[in-house]
Parts: C-alpha cells; structure tokens; sequence
C-alpha cells in the first residue's frame, strides 16, 4: 500500500510538473495562435482590406458612441482657417504651421512619407523636423533633470520647423533632405540599396539657427490601435524592461518617462516616435498646438510655437473664444479628436494561417525580431474604455525605448531616451501602408523604401537580428515579409 501511494504521489507529482512546463513552454510558432487573427481583440473590425482600411471604428462599440467617433473624425478631418473668420469654430490656424487638418499628415489615419524631392517640386505635408539645443545654463539643465521638459527648443524656431504661415507671414524655412545610396550584400549575392538621408534647412526667415541646433526628421505615424495601446498597464510594460541587460540577449530596452501635464508627475511614455507623450490627450493637444497652431485648454498658446524672436508672429490674432473655453478648440473638441483615435480599429488579418505566412512567422522568432517587437498583450480592466478593456491584442511592439545604433540615430535626446534611441513602432497594419497610403516608406524619417531596407536598418540592439536575415535563403527570408505584409 505504502508503495501505491507512493507511485500515485510520484505520478501525479510528475503530471502536475508536466502541465506547468507545458503551460511555460515557448508556442509553436509554426502553428496558428489562437487569437492572432484579431489583432485588436475584439475591437478589430472586419472591413475590405483598402484604402479605408485603417478609418474603422471599434467592432464592439456601442452604437451610442458611434456618434462621438463620427464627430470626432469631423474634427479630425477639419480644415483651419486663420483669424478672424466667420467660421469661428474653425479658424486660428497657425500663424505658423505644418498642417491645416490633422487628416493633412495622417492621410487616410495612416503613415506619413517624406516627399519625393526638395522644395519646390514637392513639399513636406506628413513630414517635419524637430528642433532643440543642449541646456545652455543651470536653469534649462535643471529643467531636463527635473523631467518637467523634454528638451530645450531652439531659441529662435521652438521645437518644430514650420515651413507654412498665414497671410503676412513667412514660413520658417525648408527641410532640406540629400541622400546617399550605399549598399549591402546579402548572403545568397542579393545587393540591396540604402539611401542614407543627410538634412538641413534653406530659406530660413528669421535668422539662423543656434549653433548646436539638433534636428531629428519625423513622419507621421498610422493611428491605428492606439487606445489599446494606452490601456496596457505600465506594469506589464516595464516587465519587459531590462535596462542593464541582466538576460545576456543583447535586447536592453528601457522605458521613457515623460511629464505628464495633467497629472504634474513623471509618467511613463508611449506615444511618438521617441515614447515622449504619456496619454493620447496629450499627445492630439501638443499636435493641435505645434502642427496646426491651435490652442486648447490643455496647451493654451494661442501663437502655437511662435518664439518671443518671432514678434510679427506673436501680435497676428487669434481664434480664441469663449464658446471654446477661451481657446481655439474647446476641451470637449480635443476629447472628441481623442475619442475617435482611441478608437480607430485594427483590420483582421485573414491571411494569419496560410503556410508562407505560418513560416515566415517562425523566421521572425528565430531572428530575435520579437525580442523588441512583442507579439500581444492583455490590456487592462478599464471602465472609462469599454472598447479597450480586457483585450487580448497583437501589436508587435513593448513600447520600450531600444538603441538601434548609430546608422538611425539622430542625435537628439528627448526626456529619458538617448540620441540613438527609438521606441518600438507596432507593426499591426504595416503590411497595408500600400494600400492604403500608396507608398512602402519605413522608419521614423521613410528613410527605407521597403520592409528589408527597414529590417536592413536595424543597428545596436537588433544588430544580431538584422544580421541573421542578412544570412538567410531567400525562401525564408520572402518568407519573412510575406509575414510582415499579413500583419
């Protein structure tokens, strides 16, 4: 009897240990996933794959809130005019800008390009540079320390280029982008072109640059899942965390934190190219400011990012009212534009359990791509966001800040992140850029005209990764983007 029990207890002991190893076990990543056809959970919608792909709404939302997303797509799509103007819900625009829509950037809510030549042949609409200098005295340095700023603006053009203005006013100046084209061999004899972007700035109208002015290029990003992307915990995010590279894989991402303006305390980043904005709110607020120049409750500067050296700029007038809380836009108009970028939809992804894409699928695991881009999370139990709550989803990013080496770097520190760091940008979506935007530039700057010159970028720490394609057959590595492109 004693040696009954004994054997039951061993085996049940032995079937206990299996299922706990089975339930840690790594997923067979040639198989399908369950749920990895939804990659917004059940938010995804299931419309034509086209052009209006990424324009979708929540597929549970209420019909209620239905309402809400169109209003907010209005404001979205709203064209500016300058003061004064009949149009006084509308009108404030500038005096100095980037954009008179938001949808002017983020055409069809999807990704931005650089433009195809240098001005005047062709302009920069979904593509501007940043602009910053180091700390130039104990008080700016105690402001970057502090974290209550990000980075300092250049003193005389603040923290964006902007190359339009209204009637009266001269735009600020033109990007000016050159290319070198280098390439590189792939193992099986493929040579693949890179076009390394050098920039600068022509035509400035309001005298030059500091001296140790930093200029980082950005592009406008899709908008897609970004209210799912929010309603991650930070815990489960800063799990990833692994700043001094404890687990010897050579991946030692780290979070950002950002000033979070309506808390007044340091936060953790994840929206923008750098994680430099905590909260969808603040991130439309800053862009209605900085990109169109309107000013909302939460970023009141009614001359946007006008310098004290731009005076013609800062006595123009402006659209402020009290119908919008004496601003440009109202709070409840930003909470609209909110509301619906929270809740633009990822399309499904049909195609997740064809075998090409089953294969490509293990070649990105077995490069270490999913070490920064991580498949899924869980999103928390939100009340205030029904649609996002408790939604398995698949975005393909940690939202963790990485170095990717010196190659993408543009040397322009933002909060925590270095000049050579970047945030991890989701994937879901990026297979229908095409499609929907009419274009396959990649990147924070479109630098890469296709998914490997994206891969083939990668530096720092996805240097071995980029690496291991480099050496790849060309079945696996068609593989590979097949994969991408299904995402």
């Amino acid at each position: 009897m004693i040696c009954t029990r004994r054997s039951t207890t061993i085996s049940i002991a032995m079937t206990a240990l299996a299922i706990a190893v089975s339930a840690t076990a790594a997923p067979d990543y040639s198989q399908p996933q369950p749920g990895e056809a939804l990659p917004g959970g059940s938010t995804t919608h299931h419309k034509q794959r086209n052009i209006n792909a990424f324009s979708q709404s929540s597929a549970n939302m209420s019909f209620e809130n239905e309402l809400n997303f169109k209003l907010g797509n209005g404001i979205f799509k709203k064209i500016w005019v300058p003061a004064p103007s009949s149009t006084t819900a509308s009108d404030g625009l500038g005096p100095l800008y980037n954009a008179r829509a938001c949808q002017r950037c983020h055409l069809k809510d999807g990704r931005g390009h650089p433009p195809e030549a240098n001005w005047p042949e062709d302009n920069a609409v979904s593509m501007f540079l940043r602009l910053s200098i180091p700390p130039q005295n104990d008080a700016q340095r105690q402001l970057l320390e502090s974290g209550r700023a990000g980075v300092i603006p250049e003193p005389t053009y603040g923290g964006q280029l902007q190359d339009l203005a209204i009637n009266g006013l001269s735009g600020e100046g033109r990007m000016v982008i050159n290319y070198t084209e280098t390439t590189v061999s792939l193992a099986d004899g493929t040579q693949v072109s890179l076009r390394q972007p050098e920039y600068s700035v022509a035509s400035l109208s309001y005298g030059p640059l500091h001296p140790q002015t930093m200029l980082s290029p950005r592009i406008a990003p899709p908008m897609i899942g970004l209210g799912l992307l929010e309603a991650v915990t930070a815990a489960d995010i800063e799990a990833l965390s692994d700043p001094e590279d404890l687990d010897n894989d050579g991946i030692s991402g780290r979070t950002n934190r950002v000033w979070n303006s309506l808390t007044g305390q340091l936060d953790l980043g994840r929206f923008g190219w750098k994680a430099g904005n905590p909260t969808l709110i603040q991130q439309a607020a800053g862009a209605f400011n900085g990109d169109m120049g309107i000013s909302t409750p939460f970023v009141p500067a009614a001359a946007g990012d006008c310098t004290t050296q731009q005076a013609d700029c800062l006595i123009q007038p402006n659209g402020n009212t009290a119908q919008q809380d004496n601003a440009e836009a109202s709070e409840a108009m930003v909470k609209l534009v909110e509301f619906y970028s929270r809740n633009l939809a990822p399309p499904a992804r049909p195609d997740f359990d064809k075998p090409e894409v089953l294969k490509g699928k293990m070649v990105f695991h077995q490069s270490g791509c999913a070490a920064c881009h991580q498949p899924t999370f869980t999103t928390a139990t939100r009340i205030d966001m029904p649609e996002q709550s408790d939604q398995q989803i698949w975005p393909y990013t940690d939202l963790l800040l990485h170095d990717m080496g010196k190659a993408l770097a543009d040397n322009r520190p933002e909060f925590m992140a270095s000049g050579s760091e970047w945030r991890t940008p989701p994937l879901w979506g990026i297979g229908l850029t095409q499609t929907v935007n009419g274009h396959t530039y990649f990147l924070h700057d479109g630098r890469a005209r296709n998914l490997l010159e994206a891969i083939l970028w990668h530096g720092g720490e996805a240097q071995t990764s980029r690496d291991h394609v480099i050496k790849l057959p060309v079945a696996e590595r068609t593989a590979l983007i097949t994969f991408l492109e299904s995402l």
